[in-house]
């Protein structure tokens, strides 16, 4: 696996791949310098995005193949999650003689951290994924050069949207997630312990508040700019030709599923007193 940093050359960024036998050393001053790329990137979009002029066809057409094709997979995942869950909370708690209680641990757990991490697991690994095969293929094409050759930014041009769309994205999926998934809880512990829906959902709404559902909202916002932010890099960054996109489309995911890990712990400490 390669390891890499920007360098400057006629304006583009390009990957430096470590020779054979690169020393430990080596190789971290590597990893940092892409960090550090990675961090400059993160700053140009966000100084683009606050200002004009916007490409709002640009941001509606991918917050529409971003989004709305991620639908079925953020269904079918937030279904199962609610009925594992609930089955589970279900079960233990019957041994309490307290299975009436189960709409309220289902909730939040939900609404905290069930539905944002797994739908950003999920539809992020599409999402990244998507985005670094599309933009790596611009780029070995050298068509991110020819933008740049226009008199276009690159970074306004393709990455502003796609960011921005990821941004909207992730937090509309969560919302949809929660219910979809509170659903389905609902129906199986009907289905296996006799619950009535008006008990689960009255025990569900009793305990849930406001800033429980405002920080799932808030950690898809987060996970969304991550995702974004990841699969630009990477697609912006490839070298060597098809090999490298596909090495790059792969690395988007496994980047964006660590980091989506690593940002939920930090994330959760900062929101579990809200």
């Amino acid at each position: 696996m390669s390891t890499a940093v920007e360098t400057s050359k006629g304006g583009s960024a390009e990957l430096l791949p470590a020779a054979p036998g690169t020393s430990f050393g080596a190789c971290i001053r590597l990893r940092l310098g892409a960090l550090g790329a990675l961090a400059v990137m993160t700053g140009k979009v966000f100084s683009r995005a606050v200002r004009p002029p916007y490409d709002w066809g640009a941001l509606v057409y991918h917050t529409e193949s971003l989004g709305v094709r991620s639908m079925p997979i953020a269904l079918l995942t937030s279904t199962f999650a609610g009925l594992v869950i609930s089955l589970q909370f279900g079960f233990f708690l019957a041994r309490f003689g307290v299975q009436y209680t189960v709409g309220r641990v289902v909730i939040l757990t939900l609404f905290r951290e069930l539905a944002p991490v797994l739908t950003a697991l999920t539809v992020g690994a599409r999402i990244g994924s998507g985005i670094a095969a599309e933009l790596g293929a611009m780029t070995v094409t050298e068509q991110v050069d020819a933008v740049r050759a226009l008199g276009a930014d690159p970074v306004r041009k393709l990455v502003v949207p796609r960011v921005l769309a990821c941004l909207l994205v992730l937090p509309a999926l969560t919302v949809v997630a929660d219910v979809v998934g509170l659903v389905a809880g609902a129906l199986v512990v009907n289905v296996q312990y006799g619950i009535t829906l008006e008990l689960f959902f009255r025990g569900a709404l009793d305990t849930v508040l406001m800033t429980d559902f405002v920080s799932g909202i808030i950690k898809g916002a987060i996970f969304g700019v991550i995702i974004g932010l990841v699969g630009c890099f990477k697609g912006l960054t490839v070298e060597g030709g098809t090999e490298g996109v596909g090495r790059a489309t792969t690395q988007s995911v496994a980047m964006t599923s660590v980091t989506v890990c690593l940002a939920d712990f930090f994330i959760t400490k900062l929101t579990l007193y809200l």
